[in-house]
């Protein structure tokens, strides 16, 4: 006999901090009636993209849209007592506005500049430094290969991303959000819409509206709805290391050549995200690759931060970002064709800064069938069925 079907009116695939930051603001809307279920896989999220990530938060992005969300972040981690109003204590995400700067070669002065005309129209508190001002104010760092940097002066930095996500997940089972461990395996559609998810053990769950906060995983649960979603699983390794000497005031620092790092006391992490046209595979493993550190990571910081010759690397992991290969933004909003599938993917790097914002502007969406706050639209799929991709310049 089939077991009998479950229902809800919203069904989330995907529980960590960006399923449950849109379960959380649509059970919270006094405008919404109807039942939210989330569907999760690992309900320990020991390999979420949530739990291993970098956990920063930064305004210095190349498009108004990722900037706007960002914005709406730093709101949430300085003032979480507005936005998790049912939760006793008031979450708690330990933000350090320590900052970004990201340092430009002699080639890269114009998009530095570029990017900060943009930033500066949305009043993003951002400044360009000379290499001589870069020596004054860091003089641990050389700066003789340098054009300049762009330094956050605040609203940037780095959290807790568990207390980040808990917050969502607390709030929204405290709003009456249906947790379901189970793992999707197919999607039932009729007529251009999703009708529902069936589990890898068989149960089906009837759904109004499906979210796919899937992921790593989000294009192939697409896939199970029939749609092609360019969202890939691309790993990423994080290096812990510590360094003899102390860095003072080190913001996150983001080399020419992609390799970053940043204080995580009383040690540093650092890593970098692959460029154009180097080795990047697809992939789903999570195992721990040290060649990077030797190879890349750790030799640009000794060039970039002379005292790192003396480091320690402490442990390392590998956490997935979630890549949208066309413009390496997010995809956010319903298929133009099988409309009651919305997605929140593809946010390479940034999704959990930009979680607050997707799960507000997604519920806004279900409830009143538009966003009321930050217009969303030019992440829709839209552009993706057009071939007119909206890049992102400033991927770490």
């Amino acid at each position: 006999m089939s077991p009998v079907p479950q229902r809800a009116d919203v069904v989330i695939v995907g529980g960590a901090v960006m399923g449950s930051a849109v379960a959380s603001f649509l059970a919270r809307d006094p405008d919404f009636w109807g039942t939210v279920m989330v569907i999760e896989r690992d309900p320990t999220y020991a390999t979420a993209s949530t739990t291993l990530s970098v956990a920063s938060v930064r305004q210095q992005f190349s498009t108004p849209v990722n900037i706007q969300m960002s914005q709406f972040a730093v709101q949430v981690l300085k003032h979480p007592e507005l936005w998790f109003p049912l939760l006793d204590p008031v979450p708690e995400f330990d933000f350090v506005e320590g900052g970004y700067l990201f340092l430009a070669s002699a080639g890269g002065g114009g998009i530095l500049w570029a990017n900060h005309a943009v930033q500066r129209e949305e009043n993003v508190p951002v400044v360009i430094l000379s290499p001589d001002e870069l020596s004054h104010r860091f003089p641990w760092l050389a700066t003789e290969d340098l054009a300049g940097g762009s330094l956050g002066t605040s609203g940037e930095g780095w959290f807790d991303a568990t207390a980040m996500m808990q917050a969502f997940q607390n709030s929204a089972r405290a709003s009456g959000v249906k947790y379901l461990t189970g793992e999707v395996t197919g999607i039932l559609s009729f007529g251009g819409r999703v009708d529902a998810v069936m589990l890898s053990d068989g149960r089906l769950i009837e759904c109004g509206t499906l979210v796919n906060a899937a992921g790593p995983r989000a294009g192939a649960v697409a896939r199970f709805a029939g749609v092609e979603l360019p969202v890939v699983p691309r790993k990423r390794m994080v290096y812990s290391f510590s360094c003899k000497k102390d860095i003072p005031d080190a913001p996150l620092v983001i080399d020419p050549s992609g390799v970053y790092f940043r204080p995580d006391a009383p040690n540093y992490i650092g890593g970098y995200s692959p460029r154009d046209g180097e080795p990047d595979p697809d992939t789903l493993d999570l195992t721990v690759d040290l060649a990077p550190w030797e190879d890349r990571v750790w030799p640009t910081m000794a060039h970039r931060v002379p005292d790192f010759e003396a480091v320690k690397m402490r442990r390392a992991w590998a956490g997935h970002y979630e890549v949208n290969t066309v413009d390496h933004n997010a995809i956010i909003g319903p298929h133009p064709e099988v409309r009651n599938l919305l997605f929140a993917n593809g946010f390479s790097g940034h999704g959990l800064q930009q979680a607050p914002a997707v799960g507000r502007g997604l519920a806004e969406l279900i409830i009143h069938g538009a966003y009321r706050t930050i217009d969303l639209t030019p992440l829709g799929y839209e552009r993706i069925a057009r071939g007119q991709p909206l890049r992102e310049l400033n991927v770490v």
